[in-house]
């Protein structure tokens, strides 16, 4: 091989090239700094031949992948472990956002013009992206029950706004669950029997009839208590499973975890549908185009969930 013997001679690892797949994110920056690692060995071998010596990359070629592959190289990692599905991913995007805004995708002294470009116009596109009032809602709120984070990555005029519906939707799932259980009860009649009165003791003439409650004011109160309680315990580190904090303290804050249940299952892309596509794409193949339906569904199923 042209190319090994190329890489020996530059002591260059000895790497296959990497081609691009315009389904699978990242193989352009992959296969950008897979050339950019290689290009002294792909110079000997394009030069040798006459047919392809045009297709040796000059230094302004090397330069405008340089520029590329230093803008993408570091969303690489971001992006893989966003596109994650058997841990939360959700609570992630807000973060991850102002992460690349205040340092990842920040402009540096270093940098290119283009370089800088690229990196302005991935900031604009993902600010468009997340723009929209509903999506910054949902991420609030998936941000906000996740307790490595709670509300250290909201903006600071939105923190009441979000707070409020988390209390109204605290209440909502109470509500629902006491509704079935207040339309089954029964009322009970008093014993008729007769009970001895009981001699009063000197202080219960210092007690006070207690002020009667509504429900709904009670609930309120306790939704409260409880939203506060959660604000006010320590965050979590970072890398610790949100999940597992939720298993361990869902007894203390019994409507909030029902929340975090219903926000943190979120995906953070389309990335595990994408995958489960792929998973169906494998098993339905030329050779198999007469599996029933029924079929299909249980053999992704296995696929999906057998270790």
């Amino acid at each position: 091989m042209a190319l090994k013997k190329a890489q020996q001679e530059h002591n260059l690892p000895e790497h296959s090239l990497v081609t691009e797949c315009q389904t699978r994110w990242g193989s352009r920056q992959k296969m950008i700094e897979r050339v950019l690692e290689q290009h002294r060995a792909l110079s000997d071998v394009l030069s040798e031949d006459r047919k392809s010596g045009h297709l040796v990359p000059t230094w302004q070629d090397l330069d405008v992948l340089e520029s590329v592959n230093q803008a993408l190289q570091p969303l690489q990692e971001f992006t893989d472990a966003l596109s994650g599905e058997s841990y939360v991913s959700v609570s992630y995007v807000k973060p991850v956002l102002h992460l690349m805004k205040t340092s990842v995708l920040a402009e540096k002294e270093d940098d290119s013009d283009f370089t800088k470009s690229i990196k302005m116009k991935i900031l604009n596109y993902m600010s468009c992206k997340y723009d929209y009032s509903a999506t910054q809602e949902l991420l609030d709120m998936a941000c906000f029950v996740d307790p490595r984070f709670k509300a250290s990555y909201i903006n600071s005029d939105k923190v009441a706004d979000i707070e409020t519906r988390v209390m109204s939707e605290m209440e909502a799932t109470a509500w629902k669950e006491r509704r079935p259980a207040d339309s089954g009860a029964q009322s009970v009649d008093p014993p008729s029997t007769t009970l001895k009165k009981a001699r009063k003791s000197l202080g219960s003439f210092f007690k006070t009839a207690p002020i009667p409650v509504s429900p709904s004011v009670q609930l309120e109160r306790a939704v409260e208590a409880e939203l506060n309680s959660y604000l006010l315990s320590p965050t979590i580190d970072s890398e610790a499973d949100p999940l597992a904090w939720w298993r361990l303290h869902g007894v203390h804050f019994p409507q909030l975890s029902k929340l975090a249940r219903k926000y943190l299952c979120i995906p953070a892309s389309s990335s595990p549908s994408e995958r489960l596509f792929s998973t169906s794409g494998n098993v339905v193949t030329c050779q198999r185009t007469c599996l029933k339906p029924s079929k299909v569904n249980m053999l992704v199923f296995l696929a999906k969930n057998l270790p």
